[in-house]
Order: structure tokens, then sequence, then C-alpha cells
């Protein structure tokens, strides 16, 4: 018997209707029977999928669309290993998304030609990053956050920096005082460990099966890439590197090959267990 559960929050709720509802920007988790499922496609592509951190007999899938995409209905076509098929639709909303007013230097707004082709280089380096999925899982157990402290700017918002909208916010910040340690939020490996453009100093995390964690606007790195890291391990000190208005940490997440809000996907991560 074919099986798909719908992760909302903290609960599993058995689904027995095709039809789903998710905010934009935020993630679904999709959970069958390993046996009985051969693949998962969005018209021609396929939606990777991993095995269930505390079953081994269920597998996950990891769906969400873009915060900055229009709403629209998805449709994903699970394949049987019998031959048999079917098509689960969902439907992404409009979230609750909201705007701030930022200052900034005017060359991080507008940055000049001869710092293009290093945006772009990084851009690219990051993209040749998430391309990849570790196929096995480098995380242990939950996620925590880098950082216990005061949230000061959350995903999704419109981002207007000196007046004129150049951006959406891929993360949640959270306040810290230039020199507070900032931790792995679970185990993995370094991917990315340096000084960028917009960014600052940077550190990407790969926790396996395409999930990633990311740190930006640090003052100092503790970790270099290739290193195997703990959850809870200091890997490097918040700072004010990069566009910011002030110092603090950006936190992220990248996941089912999108950039997600953090808090949500640890909040429905973390109910797995």
């Amino acid at each position: 018997m074919k099986k798909l559960f719908f992760l909302a929050f903290f609960t599993l709720f058995a689904f027995a209707n095709t039809n789903l509802e998710l905010v934009k920007g935020q993630a679904l988790f999709l959970e069958f029977e390993k046996e009985n499922l051969k693949e998962l496609k969005i018209k021609d592509k396929n939606l990777p999928f991993f095995t269930h951190p505390k079953n081994e007999n269920k597998i996950l899938a990891i769906f969400s669309l873009p915060y900055k995409n229009p709403p629209q209905i998805t449709q994903i076509k699970a394949n049987y290993k019998d031959n048999t098929s079917k098509i689960f639709h969902i439907k992404t909303l409009e979230g609750n998304y909201k705007s701030e007013k930022i200052t900034v230097q005017t060359q991080k707004i507008f940055p000049p030609q001869k710092v293009q082709k290093r945006i772009q280089d990084e851009l690219k380096e990051a993209n040749g990053i998430y391309a990849k999925s570790t196929p096995q899982a480098l995380f242990n157990g939950t996620f925590i956050k880098p950082l216990d402290s005061f949230i000061t700017s959350d995903f999704g918002k419109a981002r207007i920096f000196n007046e004129q909208v150049a951006s959406y916010h891929s993360g949640t910040d959270f306040r810290a005082a230039i020199g507070t340690k900032i931790k792995a939020a679970n185990s993995g490996i370094i991917r990315l460990a340096k000084d960028r453009y917009y960014a600052g100093l940077s550190v990407i995390i790969d926790h396996g099966y395409g999930i990633y964690s990311q740190y930006y606007h640090l003052s100092k790195l503790s970790v270099r890439v290739g290193e195997k890291v703990e959850k809870g391990q200091v890997i490097g000190l918040s700072g004010a590197s990069g566009r910011v208005s002030g110092p603090h940490l950006h936190f992220g997440i990248f996941a089912g090959g999108k950039q997600i809000d953090p808090l949500d996907f640890m909040q429905k991560f973390n109910a797995l267990f």
C-alpha cells in the first residue's frame, strides 16, 4: 500500500488527499515507504530523496518554491516499482513577508566595475557547491541555532537599501556583537570558508543529502574547507563584514535545491526525531 505523509511544523499527518498547500520559501517534507517508491518527478526533473534519519524503511523528499517566485501549483509525480504512479498537486501561497529599510555604503548596492567579476565568481562558486549532494547523512540528529540571541531580521523580507529594493532576505539575522562565538547548527563538512563581497567572511557547511547551512558577515573564521565539524563546534566569530548596516549573524539554509526559511526548516526537520 502506497502512503504519503505531510510534515507541517511539529506534526506528521497521514495524507489521503493529493492536494497540498505550502507557503513559498518554506519546506515541505514528503515521506514515502522505501520499498514502494521508484522515483519522484517534477516535469522532466528528478526530485531527490533520502533515507529517513529515524526510520530506514522510509524515505524523505524536500520540496520548496523560492520566495521570490509567484505562487503557483506544482505537480509531483510519484512513480512506483509496481509500474503505477500518482500525481500530487502542491499549491504555493504568498507568505506574510514584510520589508525593511537598510542604509549601507553606496558601492555595496552599485558595485564598481572592478569587483563585478569577483561577485560573479563567488556566485558561481556557491552554486557549484549547492549543485552537489553528498549521498549520505553528515548531520547528527536535530539542528540547533548557531547562537542564542534575538532575531533582528526575518527570512523573506524585501531589503530596501538606501531607498531602493535591491534584494530579498535569504536567511535570518541574529543580533550578535562583534566577536560572539558562532556554532555549527549540525555536524558536517566545511565546503566554503572565505571572504566574499556581499556576505563578508562566510562559512558553508554540508550536512549531507543536499542540506547546507550558511553563516555570513563573520569577523573571524575558525575552520577550513574540507574540515569535519561537530554540531555546536565554534566555526567563527560574528562581525560586520560584507554588505551590512551593523554587526550581526546572517544564518541560512539551502535544502531541496532551494534557499529556504532556516527556522521553518529546522522546526520541521527536528520534528522527524
